[in-house]
């Protein structure tokens, strides 16, 4: 199957401001509204976030998957062995999606601060870039991006927190935050 989008490009939405994953479902929304197929890959979570009852609205152009969670972070302990693994299965699964040809967006939530806890090296993305196809928009999320991941990007946003309401200790409200 040929991608509908053209040239795919390479997208990543990083920093320590609120928003990331947001824009990245945005992307999805507006992919699926244009009858694109996106795949929509979840790293470190496995909360029962609200965006997954509205993902599954459109069940039949965008597919989720979710590889792992981030009870280790929580914990502060460092990753396991199995934690890693399951990561690593994360990437090989984007992949082999990628190659199949069965999506035109695929998305990667959280992929970026895989590094920054040691689920992942930088160099286990370099497949990912290597392998993606001509007509794929690949796009990866996440704070602490690393400057290598970076430099293959064709759009890096970062998204800088100037205020937020958590500062006032305000908990993560279901709908806006969760």
């Amino acid at each position: 199957m040929e991608s509908s989008v053209g040239k795919g490009y390479i997208h990543i939405y990083t920093g320590n401001g609120k928003g990331k994953t947001t824009a990245a479902l945005g992307l999805a929304f507006r992919a699926a509204g244009a009858g694109l197929k996106v795949l929509f890959v979840q790293f470190m979570k496995d909360f029962a976030y609200s965006e997954l009852e509205s993902l599954q609205r459109f069940e039949d152009l965008i597919t989720v998957k979710r590889f792992g969670n981030d009870q280790f972070v929580l914990n502060r302990q460092p990753p396991s062995d199995e934690d890693k693994a399951i990561a690593k299965n994360g990437i090989a699964y984007a992949i082999d999606a990628m190659k199949s040809g069965e999506y035109d967006v695929v998305i990667l939530d959280e992929i970026c601060v895989t590094t920054y806890f040691k689920l992942l090296k930088e160099e286990d993305l370099i497949p990912l870039f290597a392998n993606k196809p001509e007509g794929i928009e690949l796009v990866l999320t996440g704070r602490y991006c690393p400057d290598s991941w970076i430099e293959q990007a064709d759009l890096a946003t970062d998204m800088r927190e100037v205020k937020h309401y958590y500062e006032q200790r305000i908990l993560s409200r279901k709908g806006i935050d969760s």
